[in-house]
């Protein structure tokens, strides 16, 4: 199998069209045709991370945080990002991130948060917007079900845990084929009556050409009637961020102290407390001070995240716990979560996970 084909699997799963514009994820280098060899999964692809990889005959690095970001001009191994990524270069290794594209899954970054804080009835807390249209199509009642067989193929009709969603109204249609055409049916100059079906499915806007070419290539017709509508719904299964329920309401104290135990954490740190009961708690992994007003607008009673400045705390205005457990920590389960993810699609050749820790921080007691 070629890094091109493990891609293209591993972006079935955390499409890369999730991810942030500002992002630099995907296959970030490496040949897309040359044979996977074996794959090494992490959180940052450092020059350790590169060695690790070259010791097992590893040439495939799935890592979580991007190494080439922004402002790289030249490769000359002056500074950490470029050593990495000559070594990588040199030793036909291929690199490959999913950062905010796994940031935005609803089984990504949060979920992991949110299953290690055992939180139930989960939702995204900044939901995606603007990227779900709607399609519809006029079809020939004889021809309807090879259409949307063809539509659900090509990925249309996905609504949450849900797919194959679609409607479909009876009708009468006309037409009049005139010079030039090749109609179906019908003649030249002769209005027609066709017994059609109005079939209408949602989709992801990134999804578009193929979903178009999915429905010119099953429909019978030489134009096809249909038309295509951007929504303004908020897509539920998508975006930064989570909130959800603990099984019972805990003291903020005994929340704090089950969440270093959970998080194996050294210190926490939090905003005053508010002598209020913690039930509905809501996370944001990385950088998070952009959800906290989403947050309290849910009125989460606690909110988990990282990289929080000074002024961040006041944001709740003594509404909600703020808890800044660390940028490293509160994604640390992404590795893990990218090995399970790889070891269900990929049998026929090795992944590994790195035990190499790349937090740089460290905390002196």
């Amino acid at each position: 199998m070629t890094i091109s084909e493990v891609v293209s699997e591993i972006e079935r799963r955390i499409p890369l069209q999730q991810a942030e514009d500002f992002d630099n994820v995907g296959l970030l280098c490496g040949v897309p045709d040359r044979e996977v060899t074996g794959i090494l999964v992490c959180h940052d692809a450092l020059e350790n991370i590169v060695d690790e990889a070259v010791e097992n005959r590893l040439n495939l690095i799935v890592c979580f945080h991007p190494i080439i970001f922004s402002g790289l001009k030249s490769l000359t191994g002056k500074n950490y990002v470029e050593k990495a990524v000559l070594k990588a270069v040199e030793n036909k290794i291929a690199v490959y991130a999913v950062h905010t594209a796994f940031d935005n899954d609803f089984f990504g970054v949060n979920a992991g948060i949110c299953n290690q804080l055992g939180l139930k009835e989960v939702k995204i807390l900044q939901p995606k917007k603007n990227n779900l249209k709607q399609l519809t199509v006029f079809v020939p009642k004889d021809y309807t079900d090879q259409v949307k067989e063809a539509l659900f193929s090509a990925g249309a009709g996905n609504i949450g845990f849900y797919d194959e969603c679609s409607f479909s109204i009876g009708g009468n249609g006309t037409f009049r084929p005139v010079e030039g055409s090749d109609p179906f049916s019908g003649q030249l100059n002769i209005r027609e009556n066709a017994d059609e079906n109005m079939v209408s499915v949602i989709f992801e806007a990134y999804k578009q050409g193929q979903i178009i070419a999915a429905m010119k290539s099953s429909h019978p017709y030489e134009e096809v009637a249909h038309q295509i509508y951007s929504l303004d719904n908020e897509n539920q299964y998508s975006g930064l961020g989570m909130y959800g329920e603990l099984d019972e309401p805990m003291d903020e104290k005994d929340f704090l102290k089950m969440v270093k135990e959970k998080f194996n954490l050294e210190v926490i740190k939090h905003s005053a407390l508010n002598n209020k009961k913690i039930k509905r708690v809501g996370v944001l992994g990385g950088s998070g001070a952009s959800g906290i007003k989403s947050a309290v607008s849910k009125k989460c009673d606690a909110y988990l995240t990282g990289d929080l400045k000074y002024h961040d705390y006041f944001l709740a205005e003594s509404k909600m716990l703020i808890c800044d457990i660390g940028h490293y920590e509160s994604e640390q389960f992404v590795t893990q979560q990218l090995f399970e993810i790889l070891s269900q699609k990929f049998s026929t050749f090795a992944i590994s996970k790195s035990n190499e820790k790349t937090n740089p921080v460290n905390y002196f007691l």
